[in-house]
């Protein structure tokens, strides 16, 4: 009896041994965070990378105990998931010309390690001895670090890259940091597949590129264009649209220059708000349209007031592609806003024909104006209801003089907008009843 326990022990041992000398099962990552350098020097451009080991997969690493590393004969496997994963992925560029790169090193490195806080602390540490054997480390906590070279021109040519890490995990936080030769540091942050991003863009890059971002933006905003939609619904004149939108188009500028150059609220608080005085506008505009209000001049007046608010709901968009820049900030509001009017004016010019369309064939105008203005109330009140539950589970902070002071000047500068625009507006109204010639009885 005692022999064969003996002999079932042993057998259980050594598929215990067996099982955990399996190469690791490789699942995708949930939240993936990599981190990394680009820098031109002499005659090459370097890339130096910080990603998990997890995201290598289909490489069967070696390992012993409970996951453990074999760190002893990691090293090949290491370089084929380097290679596979990680240089695959990349795409360098200098100016149009696609660069071939190579991988010039790699190795293991601690959850620990602290050497990627600084481009020479990183590239010093990839020369630096590896981990030794007997260091216990679990396969999935521990990091590669690559780095790979691409021969290049000049290190001050124009240099752009596409990092497709999208494929590594579910959800991918790329953060790199760009270090052009005696120019100041440039930091990027991807989520998943950034596309081409140009690392020291021209103003001609940046200028196209954020007229793109602006028109697709504008027509991917739901609300935006539910606020437009109620602006042109009740008038048929291009000459009053065109005032109206301008008027949208102007004030959303101003609040979208200030909040990109720092001047607008970070509290938590401030975004929230800003999306429920959103949805609050397009019920107003809704309303007020179901009511029979059409001057021109009101609209106008009430369309910069509420398009204050609407700049700050592009701005939020805006905020994690201004990093895409580079040097030319300005130019790039104002491509922005470029993109967001021929948006607009892509969506005015669509509208009026339709409108006319369903109005002469289909429903009578004044109807048709209330049943749609109706569904458009609707559907913004359920907005309004949803973004006020989101607003009031914000924390808010306490009441400071600074904060206090910081609100009293934004309030003071809305009120005085609106009391140039009314007054501009009444100036106006007042010349064209004094220049409006009289007939004699």
């Amino acid at each position: 009896m005692a022999h064969r326990l003996t002999i079932s022990t042993l057998v259980i041992v050594a598929l215990m041994l067996q099982w955990s000398s399996r190469p690791a099962a490789h699942d995708i990552p949930a939240d993936v965070l990599i981190r990394g350098f680009v820098k031109p020097e002499g005659q090459a451009l370097r890339v130096l990378l910080r990603v998990p080991l997890s995201v290598m997969r289909d490489i069967s690493f070696p390992l012993y105990g409970p996951g453990f590393l074999d760190l002893a004969r990691s090293d090949a496997h290491v370089r084929e998931g380097a290679e596979t994963w990680i240089l695959n992925s990349v795409a360098v560029y200098e100016g149009e010309t696609r660069l071939a790169g190579r991988l010039a090193a790699v190795r293991v490195s601690l959850p620990s390690d602290l050497s990627y806080q600084a481009y020479d602390s990183a590239l010093a540490h990839l020369g630096a001895p590896p981990i030794p054997p007997e260091t216990s480390l679990i396969w999935n906590q521990a990091f590669a670090d690559v780095l790979l070279e691409y021969p290049i021109a000049s290190d001050r040519s124009e240099f752009a890259i596409h990092p497709a890490f999208e494929r590594l995990g579910i959800r991918v936080v790329t953060v790199l940091r760009f270090l052009p030769p005696g120019g100041a540091e440039r930091a990027f942050e991807f989520h998943g597949n950034p596309g081409l991003v140009r690392l020291d863009p021209r103003w001609h890059h940046a200028a196209w590129l954020f007229v793109k971002l602006g028109f697709e933006h504008i027509l991917d905003g739901i609300d935006h264009l539910l606020f437009v939609f109620c602006l042109v619904l009740p008038f048929r004149r291009f000459r009053d649209l065109i005032l109206i939108v301008t008027a949208f188009t102007v004030a959303h500028s101003i609040t979208l220059a200030s909040a990109a150059f720092g001047l607008a609220p970070d509290g938590a608080w401030f975004p929230p708000l800003v999306e429920l005085l959103i949805a609050a506008s397009i019920v107003y505009m809704a309303l007020e349209n179901i009511i029979g209000v059409q001057a021109v001049r009101r609209r106008w007046v009430i369309t910069f007031a509420f398009g204050l608010v609407h700049g700050f709901g592009f701005s939020f968009a805006l905020q994690h592609t201004l990093q895409f820049a580079g040097s030319h900030l300005v130019t790039s509001l104002l491509a922005f806003n470029v993109g967001v009017e021929l948006g607009q004016i892509l969506v005015v010019a669509l509208m009026i024909p339709a409108l006319a369309l369903l109005f002469r064939y289909v429903i009578n105008e004044r109807i048709g104006i209330i049943i749609l203005s109706a569904l458009v109330a609707h559907t913004a009140w359920h907005w309004m209801t949803e973004r006020w539950g989101t607003l009031r589970a914000v924390e808010w902070p306490a009441l400071t003089a600074g904060g206090a002071a910081s609100a009293i000047r934004w309030l003071m500068a809305f009120v005085i907008l609106i009391g140039i625009v009314w007054l501009i507006s009444e100036r106006t109204q007042s010349k064209r009843v004094i220049d409006k010639p009289r007939t004699l009885p």
